[in-house]
């Protein structure tokens, strides 16, 4: 925890950043910018995302806009999800959710996560080699159960924006998850119920 601390640190010092403060948040929002494509843009997007073959988006990390399918039975749902695909599926992909848990959880699930990243390096090769079926077996790892999501391509409501390796940490800590039908202290609170 203590190495993903400084690392934390050193990225925000980089960047001139604090988490949970104005400045970060604006961070936040000049990417937001970018999230609003016109709908032939979401389509290639959708496209290329389905069929990567070049660049993987599976174990990077992304922000984007979503409207559940079954929205109208779940008991709440985050609308501006910051997830890590770990497995792609024919109409849609696994991921983990963040914002599902606590951010002190997140630092510290992020930090289980960056031992099995591809490098230390946190640069824009960096990826987090995790599956299903790694996570189903790693009980050390148990904060990302209440995270466990399926997303539906057909349901993302704009662009993906990528998370560079080295803001990983920035976006992590931001206040920016979008919940619905419930107040974030209580998805924090079930989440840790589930822990």
């Amino acid at each position: 925890m203590a190495y993903l601390i400084n690392r934390l640190k050193e990225s925000l010092a980089k960047k001139g950043l604090h988490p949970r403060t104005n400045i970060a948040r604006a961070w936040l929002q000049q990417k937001m910018l970018t999230l609003n494509p016109s709908r032939g843009k979401m389509m290639e997007e959708r496209s290329r995302l389905r069929g990567v073959k070049n660049e993987s988006y599976i174990g990077k990390m992304y922000f984007y806009f979503y409207d559940p399918k079954t929205k109208d039975i779940m008991e709440y749902y985050d609308k501006f999800p910051l997830v890590i695909p770990i497995e792609e599926h024919t109409d849609g992909f696994l991921g983990l959710n963040l914002h599902y848990i606590h951010p002190k959880q997140r630092l510290i699930l992020l930090d289980k996560l960056g031992d099995i990243a591809t490098n230390r390096n946190f640069d824009e090769a960096t990826k987090f080699r995790v599956s299903y079926n790694f996570l189903k077996n790693a009980k050390q790892m148990y904060e990302h159960k209440p995270c466990l999501k399926k997303y539906l391509y057909t349901h993302i409501k704009s662009k993906f924006l990528n998370i560079e390796a080295s803001e990983w940490d920035i976006a992590a800590l931001l206040p920016v998850e979008h919940f619905q039908k419930a107040h974030k202290t209580q998805v924090f609170q079930d989440s840790e119920d589930m822990f």
